[in-house]
């Protein structure tokens, strides 16, 4: 049995057993081979670009005995897919920039009919993520934060919702997930709004120490450009800092209020 990280674990035990799942970026393809040798899927695509990483999840694939089951393609994000061949589709390891193209880009030609959820670990920009989800009506259902050696990761979990359930239930579920009501300072909507985009819905209606101590690894980020800004000259300089001090304000604020003896989802 392959042994995997914390944070694949993490993403293999959202994915929804007895379906088919394709990783998209799959590097050594570990990810597939795990789901399959839990018997978690029935089958399973690795989707890499790079020839090195695309030989490496052949090989990964021949020596588990699994090339029956998992088909290794290589090519750019979801083109290696199918419509309607897929039912989970998970993607790690990248940047949220980046992942929002390659969902969107596979929701402009169709690569993702058929498919009833979304697991995805952004290693930066999560707030990307959320927001791409939001705008093609994917319903963020649960997120998980967990750190590993010395770095912390989240994971978002998104399904669609059945046609019969309508617009209007997922229209209402939203406006409840990005409702930043709960917490207990001053936000007007769409402030709370993109806070929440930021932060993480669910993350923040649970907290751990982990969430705190990401976002105060955050704040030493966001000082140091602030710090840097002091030092310019440029016009536009003073307006930046402003910004972002105003951000920094709102974090520390609701750090102060997250009650940190709830459980995580890790």
């Amino acid at each position: 049995m392959l042994k995997i990280s914390k944070r694949l674990q993490t993403i293999a035990d959202f994915v929804t057993p007895d379906g088919r799942a394709a990783d998209i970026g799959s590097d050594h393809a570990m990810l597939p081979v795990y789901l399959l040798q839990t018997r978690r899927v029935a089958s399973a695509i690795a989707g890499e670009l790079n020839q090195g990483p695309y030989e490496a999840a052949c090989k990964q694939a021949a020596d588990a005995g699994l090339t029956y089951k998992l088909s290794v393609r290589r090519g750019d994000g979801l083109s290696v897919l199918q419509p309607g061949e897929t039912d989970t589709i998970t993607i790690a390891g990248m940047g949220g920039a980046l992942m929002s193209e390659i969902l969107e880009a596979g929701f402009q030609t169709g690569k993702l009919e058929g498919v009833s959820e979304l697991v995805l670990q952004p290693n930066v920009g999560e707030d990307l993520v959320r927001s791409w989800l939001l705008k093609r009506g994917w319903y963020l259902q649960a997120e998980a934060i967990l750190e590993e050696d010395g770095k912390i990761y989240e994971v978002l979990h998104a399904i669609k919702l059945k046609a019969e359930e309508g617009n209007d239930s997922l229209k209402t579920l939203q406006l409840k997930l990005y409702d930043s009501s709960f917490l207990p300072i001053s936000l007007n909507a769409d402030q709370g709004k993109a806070l929440l985009l930021q932060m993480g819905p669910h993350l923040l209606r649970q907290p751990s120490e982990v969430l705190a101590e990401k976002w105060r690894l955050e704040l030493d980020k966001l000082e140091k450009i602030c710090a840097q800004l002091s030092l310019s000259d440029q016009p536009q300089a003073e307006e930046k800092k402003a910004a972002f001090r105003e951000q920094i304000n709102k974090i520390e604020e609701v750090l102060r209020c997250l009650p940190m003896d709830k459980p995580s989802f890790n």
